[in-house]
C-alpha cells in the first residue's frame, strides 16, 4: 500500500529518530542574529544634522529696505492726474498736395495782374492766350473784367485777339463797355476792335454802356477816337 496507517506505536516514541532537535530554540539564538547596526554605526544622523541646513544659509535677500517701494503709483499722484489731466494733443491732418492744371493757374495769375508770371507762362508755352477757361472766357476777357490795362496790353503783345469771343459771343470791347472802362475800350478800338460785333443776344458794345458813363458815351459819339 502506498499509505500505511498501521505503523507500530513503538516507532513514534520519544526516543525516535524524529525528535525535533533541528528546530530547537538553540538554533535561533539571539547571539546568531545580533543586530549589525549598533548605536555607534557609521550611519548616524550626524551627516544630516540641523547645522547643515541652518537658517543662516537661506536668509531672505529682500529685506525691508527693498527698492520696490510703491512711491511711483501713490494715491496722491493718481488724484492729481484725475484733477489735472494732461492736455490732449491736437490731431495734425496729413499734408495733401493738390495739382491744378496750368490753365487754372494762368487764369488766377491774370486775375491778380502778375505781369511777370503771365509772361513766364506764355514764354514757356504752358498755356495759350486764346484758350477758354472753365469760366467760358479767355485771358483777355479776364483781364478786361479786372480793369487792368497793363495786363490787356501784355496779352495783346503775346498775341491775344482783341475780337475774340467768349462762350456767349462777347468780345473784350463788349465787356469794357458793360463794366465802364473807357481807357480799355479806347485801347481796343485803337487796335481795330469791332464796334459792330453782336453777342448771342444781338447786343453791340455801345448797347451795353451805362448812360451815367459819359466817358464811354462820348467815345462812341466821337467816332471811337
Amino acid at each position: 500500500m502506498k499509505y500505511n496507517y498501521h505503523v507500530p506505536v513503538s516507532t513514534y516514541t520519544r526516543h525516535s529518530q524524529y525528535i525535533p532537535t533541528y528546530h530547537t530554540p538553540s538554533h535561533y539564538a539571539s547571539s546568531h542574529y545580533t543586530p549589525s547596526y549598533t548605536s555607534t554605526s557609521k550611519y548616524t544622523p550626524t551627516q544630516y544634522s540641523s547645522t547643515h541646513y541652518t537658517p543662516s544659509y537661506y536668509t531672505p535677500s529682500y529685506n525691508s529696505t527693498s527698492t520696490y517701494i510703491p512711491t511711483r503709483y501713490s494715491s496722491t499722484q493718481s488724484t492729481q492726474r484725475r484733477e489735472n489731466p494732461a492736455p490732449a494733443r491736437p490731431i495734425i491732418p496729413a499734408k495733401r498736395t493738390v495739382h491744378f492744371p496750368n490753365d487754372i493757374i494762368f487764369q488766377d495769375v491774370v486775375r491778380r495782374g502778375e505781369l511777370a508770371q503771365i509772361g513766364r507762362f506764355i514764354r514757356s508755352r504752358k498755356v495759350r492766350v486764346d484758350t477758354l477757361f472753365p469760366s467760358g472766357m479767355a485771358a483777355i476777357h479776364e483781364a478786361v473784367l479786372t480793369g487792368n490795362l497793363e495786363v490787356v496790353t501784355l496779352l495783346v503783345k503775346f498775341g491775344a485777339d482783341v475780337n475774340q469771343r467768349d462762350e456767349e459771343g462777347w468780345t473784350p470791347l463788349h465787356m469794357a463797355c458793360s463794366d465802364g472802362y473807357p481807357e480799355i475800350a479806347s485801347y481796343l478800338l485803337a487796335l481795330g476792335a469791332n464796334k459792330e460785333a453782336e453777342n448771342e443776344n444781338g447786343e453791340k458794345p455801345a448797347d451795353l454802356i451805362d448812360p451815367d458813363c459819359t466817358a464811354l458815351s462820348k467815345l462812341f459819339e466821337a467816332g471811337c477816337v
